[in-house]
């Protein structure tokens, strides 16, 4: 009984988390680079949070508990923002 519990709560807490993408970007080289893209995202109701790190160009994107946002809806607004997408990762 007490290995059920445990399990439905690891369960429900995995899915109270956030998601989060990881976008491989290739173009950006500033933090002009990265207000780009997150003013890009900004607008956008699915995104939470949204991490640009310049050194690995790397988008970390983080949507609401219960939004996702699709891999064409990623590419389009990065290559809007100027840069192009090398890859797209799910966690």
């Amino acid at each position: 009984m007490k290995k059920m519990m445990a399990l439905t709560l690891m369960l429900f807490s995995f899915t109270s988390f956030a998601k989060e993408i990881n976008v491989k970007v290739s173009g950006m080289v500033c933090s002009m680079c990265a207000q780009g893209i997150q003013k890009k995202f900004s607008a956008i109701s699915e995104v939470k949070s949204l991490d640009v790190n310049l050194d690995k160009k790397i988008v970390n994107i983080f949507t609401h508990d219960d939004k996702d946002l699709e891999d064409a809806t990623i590419t389009k607004l990065i290559t809007e923002a100027g840069y192009n997408v090398a890859s797209i990762e799910r966690k």
